[in-house]
């Protein structure tokens, strides 16, 4: 089945973003509203948010008057963005492959919007195209994704000492596979985006700094809890605490936390954050 890897990885990790999509939120509040600006959304406009998590663009598009709809792999998210967004409709759907527009009736859409949610297609050319397929003449496409990791320590910070101890230490993917940084090679993603009928592709860098913590909070626990609920911080823990015990494990978390405090700005965790700001137009 296609995708069934990011199918299976997000029905598991699907709950830690959605337990903590507060801290997402903030931290990555620069990018969405980068891609608001962009995208626009307006009363009588349609509105597809893909890989659409808890549901913050879907918030911010019923919030404006759109006709808002959204599609995550992932049963836990959709079930949170229908919370949220009760105006919304929401479809536990593969964007790659399923027919959106039979599956949420309605005319196509005008904006097809996205907040790190189009990095993990197996065949990324096919999902680019199923979604001009479903957009109307002249709709735009706007989404956010990851750079290198090189440029983004927020993949790393605390990350690298749970790495460390683990054995075996689990590889790093191919550049391009499936995952945040499938997409960290912009003229890559150019490509793809032109190959699938898309045109007037801008593939812009959109440089931020994503705060932790505000008011009584240094981010130190809100840094910890975000390492410690993605998928590497799981396999982590699953591997090391049995192998440390309780007093070893919280020892290592420890120096995880003293790791993360090196990062205070402004008496706050700061880290900066990398990636493609992208647009296009169904033309």
């Amino acid at each position: 089945m296609a995708n069934e890897a990011m199918r299976q990885t997000w029905a598991q990790g699907g709950a830690g973003w959605v337990e903590h999509e507060t801290i997402f939120d903030a931290v990555f509040a620069p990018v969405t509203a980068a891609i608001l600006e962009r995208d626009a959304p307006a009363p009588g406009l349609r509105l597809l948010d893909v890989g659409c998590g808890s549901g913050t663009l879907l918030e911010a598009g019923a919030r404006a008057g759109a006709d808002v709809v959204g599609v995550d792999i992932s049963p836990v998210m959709a079930r949170a963005a229908r919370a949220r967004v009760p105006s919304a409709t929401v479809l536990v759907a593969d964007a790659q492959s399923a027919d959106l527009l039979v599956e949420a009736p309605g005319e196509p859409f005008d904006r097809v919007v996205s907040r790190f949610g189009v990095m993990f297609f197996d065949e990324p050319a096919a999902a680019f195209a199923n979604l001009r397929r479903c957009s109307a003449p002249g709709a735009r496409l706007v989404f956010a994704c990851w750079r290198g990791v090189a440029e983004n320590p927020s993949f790393t910070a605390g990350t690298e000492l749970l790495v460390a101890r683990m054995d075996p230490r689990p590889e790093p993917p191919p550049p391009g596979a499936p995952g945040p940084m499938a997409f960290a090679d912009g003229e890559r993603l150019r490509g793809l985006l032109t190959a699938a009928g898309w045109g007037s592709v801008a593939v812009d860098p959109f440089d931020f700094t994503g705060v932790y913590g505000s008011g009584d909070s240094d981010g130190v626990a809100e840094r910890m809890a975000v390492i410690l609920s993605t998928s590497g911080g799981r396999l982590a823990r699953a591997q090391l605490e049995p192998r440390l015990g309780e007093e070893g494990w919280a020892s290592l978390l420890e120096e995880v936390r003293a790791e993360v405090r090196t990062h205070l700005v402004d008496g706050v965790v700061q880290l900066p954050g990398a990636t493609w700001l992208v647009s296009a137009t169904n033309s």
